[in-house]
């Protein structure tokens, strides 16, 4: 009974160390959430149309995109006050950073490319051509690879992290919109929103390994749009924002059988989880709220009011 106290102790301080933050798309702010109490701290502005969100490896910057400002904004997570911004392209929205934290690539919707900064320099160095609409996008854990997926081309492209190039591309389902590397670096899991379908592909031969159709009873197929998707670090468990289905999908990421389907907030667009991987965050575009799954129960404990349109998440340890 006291290991137990004990143990339970720790979790709590753990969780009360933690931060959760969200992009708040029509507030044009930052939220900051305490998990442990369940409750909005503050919420800080930030710039015109904030969507993606990153932490630096060593957890000391935030990246944030702010769409309609046209650049990627650089915060110091000690005091959340801006230190610099990048020259992210045309109408930023998604990025991906590499393991080291040296590089970012950023997806640009409207010019059809992918800008490579050097962020020692501050610098834009490369930009990439790719398929029409990209914003999926995601950097390998082993720095081999981005890939980048193109709406409306139906594709994903690899790019060699070394040359800078697209090497090879893979016919996806309809509309991929959100893609990640599993933390082996083995395999790539990327969401098509018309399709309904989470596609595993094998990251040595570039092919498909599994397609998985979503189906949710009581939940016609049309509403069942998957968009977020992140895989933990033991390649056990797969985690799937479903849209305006309003759940999460659990997915055995060894047997990629659908395990069940958890009910959240509304029009679930992306996740994250916590540094220890016990939780898992979800942000709910329509109901604007922010949802708390408990991964060992996988049972949804808390909903926590955010402000309007929360799209990006991360949590700060």
């Amino acid at each position: 009974m006291k290991k137990w106290f004990i143990y339970s102790m720790l979790l709590t301080s753990m969780a009360q160390a933690e931060t959760v933050i969200v992009t708040l798309e029509k507030d044009n702010a930052l939220a900051l959430v305490d998990p442990a109490t369940g409750t909005l701290s503050k919420t800080l502005p930030i710039g015109q149309r904030p969507r993606g969100i990153a932490l630096s490896p060593d957890f000391k910057t935030l990246y944030v995109a702010t769409s309609d400002d046209h650049t990627i904004k650089v915060i110091n997570t000690e005091n959340f006050k801006e230190i610099g911004k990048l020259p992210s392209g045309k109408d930023p929205e998604t990025f991906a950073l590499s393991p080291n934290g040296e590089r970012m690539y950023v997806s640009n919707e409207d010019d059809n490319q992918v800008t490579v900064i050097d962020l020692l320099k501050k610098k834009a160095t490369h930009n990439i051509k790719v398929g029409v609409e990209p914003e999926g996008i995601a950097a390998s854990g082993d720095n081999q690879w981005v890939a980048s997926a193109s709406e409306t081309t139906n594709m994903l492209h690899w790019i060699d992290v070394k040359t800078l190039k697209i090497i090879d591309n893979t016919l996806v389902d309809p509309r991929p919109r959100a893609l990640t590397f599993t933390p082996d670096s083995q395999q790539l899991w990327i969401t098509s929103e018309m399709a309904g379908t989470v596609s595993i592909l094998d990251t040595k031969t570039r092919q498909l390994l599994k397609s998985i159709k979503l189906e949710i009873p009581g939940v016609t197929q049309d509403k069942i749009q998957p968009v977020g998707v992140v895989v933990d670090n033991e390649r056990r468990w797969a985690y799937v924002a479903t849209g305006p289905a309003n759940r999460v999908a659990v997915i055995n990421a060894q047997t990629f059988a659908v395990e069940k389907y958890l009910l959240v907030g509304q029009r679930v667009w992306n996740l994250a989880f916590s540094p220890d991987q016990k939780r898992l965050y979800t942000t709910n575009g329509v109901s604007n709220d922010l949802s708390i799954i408990e991964l060992e129960s996988h049972t949804v404990s808390k909903s926590i009011g955010v402000g309007r349109y929360p799209w990006g998440v991360v949590a700060l340890p």
